[in-house]
């Protein structure tokens, strides 16, 4: 009786009130958002400080996409080490380098220091850069794990860890241009290093919600070992730990000391998420399908360009991040049946179809705003779905790994799709331009297809 009310009072509550009341899910969330604020403000933020300082859009497009490929190369890796060794020890450290990096350039463009020593910088800058959406993605499937309709649960929060980014992507340039252009040049570089310790420092002060590492597991795995058989060479059958030891747990400091020789006795190395089957093509319709958002920015800044309305192009992406969020509110809150593999293929051919309907309406800036907030309704849910099937795919200790191998692809799809539209912006028309996104969704459906079946192939 006591069991069955407790369900009933369980799903009477949303599953955004059943995330947050469970301990420590509030505080991850919330200081994990302020962190990620540099995503969405630092490759902007050295565009307008470079082009105010030193006159050049070439040369301030150019850095900010050499700090952003320095930024892809070593998410992953990142990624790996926290997996094997822990948020906590290793985000100190990187979190501490990130900064005085981030720090490091936002000084040298406020003295003007010479153009090569600060492509140095933003290189250095780049390469200490790490994922906190992965991280905190990583935490939500941890907080879940035994939960009742814990999978259910979790699409929630990765649907709303969707929502949050979309969020971040429509403020942080915002505030970035506002801080350039009203409070000085220079300082959309300083805020989001302040969001990002603040935000970061808490974070990975939450040790309660902290998956164990893969070096913790192995420790308590061989000390139980080494007990077990210790146990056994005593003569009455027990063995007692000598004075001032103690029984290793995970997470325990007595764990820590045991954890870096253990792993070197093990000789574990974990495997590579990309061996895995269908985390290839996954990938890969990561970077054809995120090709689509900036050729759909590039093409629509041009088409507003031509219109003389160029004032106006924020409200007008913001209507397509708008849907995004909006999507991701609907898709937490429903339970979706089938293969995530079959929602993603559902999700991008209905995006392709949105792409479609922008050409048809991009003459009609009301018409397409409309478009875009229906069409957006698909894109949180893409990521969403795309994390879940990550989680499908690799094993618990390499999630962290696996989800920032998702976000590099993005950034990579990203920077390639506004090359290509400019490209073909410079040798045609707008509305040839306009074409691109719905060409790069079609040619991500059979990727996702091939996924699929891999995936199958595997199980």
């Amino acid at each position: 009786m006591s069991t069955t009310r407790t369900m009933t009072e369980s799903s009477a509550h949303s599953p955004y009130q059943r995330l947050f009341a469970l301990p420590g899910t509030k505080a991850f969330c919330l200081s994990g958002a302020v962190a990620r604020l540099p995503i969405s403000m630092m490759s902007l933020g050295i565009v307008l400080a470079l082009n105010h300082i030193y006159d050049n859009w070439t040369v301030a497009g150019t850095m900010s996409a050499v700090y952003v490929l320095a930024m892809s190369c070593v998410t992953p890796f990142y990624a790996r080490a926290f997996d094997r060794f822990g948020q906590a020890r290793v985000g100190r450290i990187a979190l501490a380098v990130q900064l005085a990096a981030m720090l490091s350039f936002a000084f040298a463009a406020l003295m003007r220091v010479p153009i090569p020593v600060l492509f140095a910088l933003a290189v250095v800058m780049g390469l200490t850069q790490f994922s906190f959406g992965a991280l905190v993605r990583t935490r939500w499937s941890y907080a879940l794990r035994g939960v009742p309709d814990g999978e259910q649960l979790l699409n929630t929060a990765y649907a709303m860890e969707a929502a949050i980014d979309e969020v971040v992507f429509i403020l942080g340039p915002i505030l970035a241009a506002w801080l350039a252009t009203s409070v000085h040049p220079v300082s959309q570089l300083f805020v989001p290093t302040l969001a990002c310790g603040i935000g970061g420092t808490v974070f990975l002060s939450l040790r309660s919600t902290q998956p164990p590492a893969m070096v913790e597991q192995i420790a308590v795995s061989a000390a139980s070992v080494e007990s077990k058989d210790a146990k056994a060479a005593m003569p009455n059958g027990s063995a007692t730990p000598a004075a001032g030891e103690e029984s290793p747990q995970a997470g325990s400091p007595a764990a820590d000391r045991l954890t870096l020789r253990q792993l070197r006795r093990s000789g574990a190395k974990p495997k590579s998420v990309l061996l895995y089957g269908g985390v290839l093509p996954l990938l890969a319709v990561f970077i054809v399908f995120n090709m689509s958002f900036t050729s759909f920015d590039v093409s629509i800044t041009a088409t507003m360009k031509s219109m003389g309305l160029e004032p106006f192009l924020g409200l007008q992406l913001a209507m397509f991040a708008l849907g995004s969020c909006i999507g991701a509110l609907i898709f937490g809150s429903r339970q979706l049946k089938g293969s995530h593999w079959w929602h993603m293929v559902m999700f991008l051919a209905l995006l392709t179809v949105g792409y479609a309907f922008f050409r048809l309406t991009m003459d009609h800036l009301v018409l397409l705003g409309v478009v875009e907030i229906l069409s957006g309704l698909t894109v949180s849910p893409l990521f969403a779905t795309g994390n879940l099937i990550v989680k499908d795919l690799v094993p618990p200790q390499s999630l962290t790994e696996g989800l920032s191998w998702v976000t590099t692809a993005g950034t990579v799809g990203t920077s390639i799709g506004s090359s290509v539209a400019g490209i073909v912006l410079d040798a045609a028309s707008p509305h040839v331009g306009m074409l691109l996104p719905c060409a790069f969704t079609l040619a991500s459906v059979p990727l996702a297809l091939l996924g699929w079946r891999l995936s199958k192939r595997r199980g």
